[in-house]
Formats: structure tokens, C-alpha cells, sequence
């Protein structure tokens, strides 16, 4: 049986200043070792403010946040290197995320000096990191500017690989790229799970996306998840109105043939009850 490595448990986030609903109202979900969970909605869903939570960068208004039993929260210092080590981000935009003034190869170096490993070790790390992800190990002596959008990813993933990591959160990492390089990184990172039982957070706007990577799926909507299930179950009978509208999307159902998605009620007891009769994340697991 495999082991709960991040749990987020009924998390609620709130901007400073911000007014109306909150980016994150109630929000649970676990990732399991060896494990991808698909974390699907629209642009301002709140999945990226969910992906900074889980890798400690913002601290929840209320709810907890652990990783393998601990709060990312507090991994700082070198102290903390080995564990925040085991928990790594991949961005959206990976030439924004990389240096220009560095080769790609000692972006990926410079990581590797920060966990310590010697001088003379790198070379052969960043370049058998590279051959993993794909990439001729002889990109390593080019500027990101030199590169392709498909190329930077992959080094953004040699990049995070680098560290060993046990989990990913993965930030709509495919969502500029192209659909034929969208495949090929899908694949890359299908290969990889399997090779090195990472786990997941994969989180995407588009439903086709995580079906293909995912066992799970949580389905995200103003803050608040309205479905969750197995991604077989999710794709094959979407229970929730904004699933339904986002699986016809994926699948290229013109605007005027996708469910009109009533909407959101609020979490105050004088609005009614939920759109879901249950919360997603108490379903028994067989109607899951």
C-alpha cells in the first residue's frame, strides 16, 4: 500500500488586501508515493497558488500543509538541503525561470553545488541529467536563448531531477508548448515516473492532459475543489457541471455544445448546501 507523501488537509488561503472569495476556500488533497494527481481548472482556479502552498513558498490562512510528515513551510537553511531536496518544481515558463546569463549546463550545475556535490563530479551529473531528459548532452554549452521552448522544459525537468526528488509540482508545464512537443514531454514525464517512482502534482487547465498522466484527478473551481476521482471514473462520467464543461473542451466541443456550469455558491450556511452532496475528498473509495 502506498504511503501518503503530500497532504494538503482542508487548506485556506487568502491574498492581503484581497476582498470577496478567498484563492483557496477548503481545499484537501493527497499525492501518494509513486503516485500523479492531476490538478485541473480554469486561469484563476487557484491551482498556482495551491502549487506555492505545497511547496512551502506561502504559509495558509487555515489548514496544514505536509510533506512526508513535514511542513515545507519551515524547510529553510542548510540544514533542511536533504529535505527540501526530495520536493522540486517544474514552472510553466522555463526560459523565464532560467538564467540568461548561464549555459544551460551550469543551471543545472549550479543546483548540484548547492546540495553539495564536489566540482569535479558535476560534468558527468548535468550531462547524464540531460541524456535522461533527452537532450544531446552537447546543449548543455547553449543559452537558453539558443534553445526551444521543448528544449528549455526539458531542462528545467533535468533541472529539478537533479536533487533526486521524491515529488514534483509540475505548473501547467506543458501549456506552451506546441501539441506535438506537448506529447513528447508527456511521455518524458511518463517515462520518468515509472523509472524513478516519483510522484506527482501535475497541475493543467486541460483535463486531456492529466487523463493521460494521472491516476487521480481534483477538479478545481474558485478555490474550491467540486470533483474528485479516479482519472478513468473523471473522464468517463464527470458528476460535477464544470467538470463536464471542461472534459468538452478537451475533447473540442464547440462553446454553444459545452454545459452551461451554474454558478459557485458560497461556503456561508445561509447560501444552501454545497453543488456537491458530499465533499469530494469523503466519497466511499468504490464510487470514486
Amino acid at each position: 500500500m502506498t504511503r501518503p507523501l503530500l497532504v494538503l488537509d482542508d487548506i485556506t488561503h487568502r491574498y492581503p488586501g484581497a476582498t470577496g472569495r478567498p484563492a483557496l476556500d477548503g481545499v484537501s488533497l493527497t499525492v501518494e508515493a509513486g503516485r500523479t494527481v492531476g490538478l485541473v481548472g480554469e486561469s484563476g482556479s487557484g491551482k498556482s497558488t495551491l502549487a506555492r502552498l505545497a511547496l512551502g513558498l506561502l504559509r495558509p490562512a487555515a489548514g496544514t500543509v505536509r510533506f512526508d510528515g513535514l511542513d515545507p513551510y519551515r524547510l529553510r537553511g542548510r540544514a533542511d538541503r536533504p529535505a527540501r531536496a526530495r520536493l522540486q518544481f517544474v514552472p510553466q515558463h522555463p526560459r523565464a525561470s532560467l538564467n540568461p546569463a548561464l549555459r544551460a549546463g551550469e543551471s543545472v550545475a549550479f543546483v548540484l553545488r548547492t546540495h553539495g556535490v564536489p566540482r569535479r563530479e558535476r560534468p558527468a551529473r548535468v550531462a547524464a541529467l540531460f541524456d535522461q531528459v533527452g537532450l544531446d548532452p552537447a546543449l548543455t554549452a547553449r543559452y537558453p536563448r539558443e534553445l526551444s521552448g521543448g528544449q528549455l522544459q526539458r531542462v528545467a525537468i533535468a533541472r529539478a531531477l537533479a536533487t533526486g526528488p521524491d515529488l514534483l509540482v509540475c505548473d501547467e508545464p506543458t501549456s506552451a508548448l506546441d501539441r506535438r512537443v506537448q506529447a513528447q514531454v508527456l511521455d518524458l514525464f511518463t517515462e520518468l515516473r515509472e523509472r524513478h517512482a516519483l510522484a506527482c502534482l501535475f497541475i493543467s487547465h486541460d483535463l486531456a492532459v492529466v487523463r493521460s498522466l494521472a491516476q487521480r484527478v481534483v477538479v478545481l473551481r474558485h478555490g474550491r475543489v467540486v470533483e474528485e476521482g479516479t482519472a478513468a471514473r473523471v473522464w468517463a462520467a464527470p458528476r460535477h457541471p464544470y467538470t463536464r464543461a471542461l472534459l468538452a473542451a478537451a475533447t473540442g466541443a464547440p462553446p454553444e455544445a459545452r454545459p452551461r456550469v451554474p454558478p459557485q455558491k458560497s461556503r456561508a450556511p445561509a447560501a444552501g448546501t454545497p453543488l456537491l452532496p458530499t465533499p469530494p475528498h469523503r466519497l466511499p473509495e468504490d464510487q470514486r
